[in-house]
């Protein structure tokens, strides 16, 4: 059996008292896409920030393709080289071009040259429908343009595994497509992705296994079909439930 790129074991967090994740196991195998459901608080945003080591644990473990990276000799900015992470508030430099953006880090952090790196920048701004936009400043873009362009920065650096943390919440909704486009290319090209969303019909159509989190927890994985269709858990089919009404499903 292969080892999985991400393995999470038994992670615990516990913020001001609250337990945010409860010894939560979450392992992710090379080319899946992982998407995580479940309400506000659930602890979706926390496992991702964990993940890159953004958040430290109280307990558990989390390796990446066998590594034990919370392991406190681990230097974590090596190990954030290999994790792509996008935030729902996209954290573009404001004083920075986008194609300034999209270079920084392949430049500041790897060591790869300014021709080379704004080359290997505008094939993915091309790609993504952005080469036009790539002298211009974050503020002279839509939402959907800052956060494409904030994928793009991730992907810059050729991460290992990618992390997507509600990438279309903040945005209105005639914009939500062409990011999730974008993200439904990655899955196609066989990124491996971890996605915390609450687009439950993108959440069928992209992951290879949806998870529902609940008070840290994972209480139901499986299937889009199986989780989103059918779930066995009856937390689950309340959250659905609600969902529905809302008319998010």
């Amino acid at each position: 059996m292969s080892t999985p790129v991400l393995d999470c074991r038994g992670l615990r967090k516990v913020f001001r008292g609250q337990v945010v994740l409860r010894e939560l196991d979450l392992t992710v195998a090379e080319h899946e896409a992982v998407v995580l459901i479940g309400a506000s608080g659930s602890g979706k945003s926390t496992l991702l920030r964990c993940v890159n080591l953004l958040e430290p644990l109280d307990d558990g473990s989390i390796h990446l393709d066998g590594e034990h990276i919370t392991d406190p000799r681990t230097d974590p900015d090596r190990v954030r080289r290999r994790i792509g992470l996008v935030f729902q508030s996209y954290n573009l430099f404001p004083h920075l071009s986008v194609l300034d953006n999209v270079t920084l880090a392949p430049r500041r952090v790897h060591g790869v040259g300014r021709a080379r790196a704004e080359a290997d920048a505008m094939r993915l701004l091309e790609r993504v429908g952005l080469a036009g936009k790539a002298r211009e400043y974050p503020d002279r873009l839509s939402g959907g343009q800052q956060q494409r362009a904030a994928i793009v920065r991730s992907l810059a650096c050729a991460p290992r595994l990618m992390l997507l943390d509600e990438v279309t919440s903040a945005l209105d909704p005639e914009l939500v497509g062409e990011v999730l486009s974008l993200v439904r290319e990655l899955r196609a090209d066989g990124m491996t992705m971890v996605i915390a969303t609450h687009e439950m019909g993108f959440a069928r159509e992209v992951a290879d296994r949806v998870c529902f989190l609940d008070g840290g927890r994972i209480v139901e994985q499986g299937s889009p079909e199986q989780v989103l269709g059918d779930p066995a858990e009856p937390r689950t089919r309340q959250f659905l439930e609600r969902v529905l009404a809302a008319g998010r499903l």
